[in-house]
Parts: C-alpha cells; structure tokens; sequence
C-alpha cells in the first residue's frame, strides 16, 4: 500500500474584487492565477491538477485552456457555494493518492459589471425543470427558501430578529478593518432592521453584496513545500455533503448540511471545534452563519442566537472570530464565493492580514482554521480544516 503524502496549501490569491467593470470573467481568473502562483513562488509547469466551476461551456477546459495549463487531473464539481471546500477536499484526496502533485482552484465573475452593463439581470434562476418545477410557480425565489429556514428556527428556538442582524453587524465590524472590503462603515443593528425589506424577515443587509471578483488557491504534495516562499499550511480533514434539491425533501430547516460535513472533517483533522481559532463560514444570508456555527459544534442547536449576539464573531475581542474578511456580507461576493474562505482562512494562519488579523494571546497568529462553504439553498457543504506547524 502507498503512503499518502500529506498537501499543503502553498499559494493564496485574490483578482481585483468589489467594482471592476473593465474585466472578462476569464481576465479575473488568469490574474488570481498568476498571483497565486506567484505567491507559492512555483512554476505553472509544475501545476497537473486543475480545477474550475461557473464558467464556458466546458468548465474547467475552457479556463485551463485561457490559463495555458495541460492538466492531467480535473474537478469541475459543480454544488453551488460549497463548490470550493469540496474541489479542496478532492484536490486533496487527488495529491495524497499521487494522482497529482499540484492543483490550481481558480474562480473569477463579473457578476455586478453584468448586471450593471445590462448583460443579465439581477434575479438569479435556477430554471424550471427537475425539483424546482414545483417551486418555481409560487414565486419561490432562492432568498425565499433561506427566508423561510430563518423563519423555522426563530419559531422553533425563540432567535430573534435582533440576533440575526448582530451577524452583519460584526461582518461589517471585520470590514471595516479590511481595506480590500467593498462595503466598511460600521453599522447597527437598527439600520439592519430598518433597511428596505427583501424577503421576510430579511432586510438588505442581512444579504450578501453583489460584486465582481475573482480567487485562487494552490495546493501541493509535501515534498515541494520546501520550493515554495511561503509556509505551508496544511489541509488536515475534510467532508462534503448533500443534503436535498426541493424544499420539501428537507427533513429539518434548522439543521444544514454543515452538520455531516463538519462532523466528518473534524474527525478527519483530529481536532474538536473548541479548537478553531477563526472561522470563515459561507454567508450569503445572516442565518446562514448563524446555523453553521451550531452544526459544526460551535454551539448547541438553537443557541446560534445568544452565541453570535455576543460578539463573538468579531476580529477585535470576538471569542471566536468569523469571516475575518468581512464577509460575504460586507467584503466580496462574485456568485460562488466559496474559494475566497479558503484564501482568508490561509491568510490568518500565515499571519498576513494586518489590521484584521487574528491574534493568540501571545501574539502569535492561529494555528487552527476552519472553512466551511454552503451551496444552493442549504443544499450541499463542504468543510475543511487547515493548521499550521
């Protein structure tokens, strides 16, 4: 039997995000590539894995073709937000088995410069075939079915609408320390609660901000970590999961996904979930950082109210800080923004990201991170667990 190798992220990259109307989905692509890959400080000759989702007609050989690459292993996994954690976990799997010995994550949108220039509108349809021909005649938009999960769990657990607006309020809070973040004064709870209404009990800023951008993340085998001009951090476990397509197979609208695939990554990595340091959790929607956060242990289901009512997902004396970045909420979010967890969770453990950086009480950067991404309507996740040293 071969040993598995153990993989490493070694290289961390975002295109230019938040307003970019001068660029191809493609260009946003091939510019967190080459940052990505300057930042490992590898060749691209060395990249045989690629990996890609969200665009041509052949994705990912449409983009691999852009990008100059050969690729001899490819994910085109498609699942929505969770896309990302679960190319990771693959790309992973890929390495250590010695199928591959680097894979290339890349992701670029013009999503706001489309709608902007007129290019599409701004309702985001998943047709009207397959599970979602029952739902559709009713008017069942995608924020409607995160609306209506909100909705179960305030009924089921007494959440408040108050605790669902602390989770923009500290994503801004995390914003506001980040210079590349697209939206950075703070805001209160009232202004969440007296913006103009999107879907009950949703007002605007309980969701996420359209932009443009794009991300990339670069993986290796360990035996070329030591090539690289960065330190390695390490993928320790990882789990996927699905969970349903129509609304009306979901057993539970308080329990998503996240609660297989964080199980099964936790007990892949060795660790337990008190021992995360910083969180990067998908967050298309307050409630989905807020449920996320309890079915990956980090507190009991239905406590995912008082726990973020606490303050806790702060950078600056947050008890857990979450979405260091800002978030989906208030920093970036191109459609699938799954990949853009993974390059902030590498980011904190390598001890890059300035003001917002997380710190140990000794001063030293964390050592643990978790990413975990939810795609469709709580319809997949994906977990991974990263470490240093």
């Amino acid at each position: 039997m071969v040993a598995r190798r153990k993989v490493a992220v070694v290289g961390v990259a975002l295109a230019d995000c938040g307003r970019v109307d001068d660029a191809t989905p493609y260009a946003l692509h091939a510019q967190a590539a080459r940052r990505a890959l300057a930042d490992a400080g590898l060749d691209r000759s060395l990249v045989d894995g690629f990996a890609s989702a969200g665009l041509g007609t052949l994705a990912p050989v449409e983009v691999a073709e852009y990008l100059g690459l050969r690729p001899t292993w490819v994910d085109s996994t498609s699942v929505g937000g969770s896309t990302w954690e679960v190319m990771a976990a693959h790309a992973a799997d890929a390495i250590a088995a010695g199928h591959a010995r680097a894979v290339l994550l890349v992701y670029g949108s013009t999503a706001r410069a489309d709608v902007r220039a007129g290019r599409r509108t701004g309702t985001l349809s998943f047709g009207t075939r397959g599970p979602t021909q029952f739902e559709v005649p009713y008017g069942h938009t995608l924020i409607a079915k995160y609306a209506m999960a909100a909705r179960r769990h305030m009924i089921e657990y007494g959440t408040t609408i108050e605790q669902l607006a602390e989770v923009a309020v500290q994503a801004r809070a995390n914003a506001a320390l980040n210079p590349e973040a697209m939206f950075r004064t703070p805001v209160t709870v009232d202004e969440v609660l007296s913006g103009p209404m999107i879907a009950d009990p949703f007002t605007k800023l309980h969701c996420c901000v359209r932009s443009d951008g794009g991300a990339a993340v670069l993986l290796v085998a360990e035996e070329y970590v030591r090539d690289c001009r960065t330190s390695p951090v390490w993928v320790l476990g990882s789990g996927e999961s699905v969970s349903h397509a129509a609304m009306s197979e979901w057993p539970d609208f308080t329990v998503s996904p996240a609660a297989v695939s964080g199980r099964l990554a936790f007990e892949r990595a060795g660790v337990r979930p008190a021992e995360i340091e910083v969180a990067e959790i998908y967050d298309a929607f307050t409630y989905m950082t807020l449920v996320t956060l309890e079915d990956l242990g980090f507190c009991g289901k239905g406590e995912g109210g008082a726990f973020v009512g606490m303050g806790r997902l702060r950078v600056e004396g947050g008890e857990l800080p979450v979405n260091t970045d800002g978030g989906g909420l208030s920093a970036q979010h191109p459609g699938m923004r799954g990949l853009f967890l993974l390059v902030e969770a590498v980011r904190q453990l390598r001890g890059e990201c300035g003001q917002r950086q997380v710190r140990r009480a000794d001063g030293s950067p964390p050592r643990l991170a978790v990413a975990s991404g939810t795609g469709g309507w709580f319809c997949s996740s994906g977990t991974v667990v990263l470490g240093v040293g």
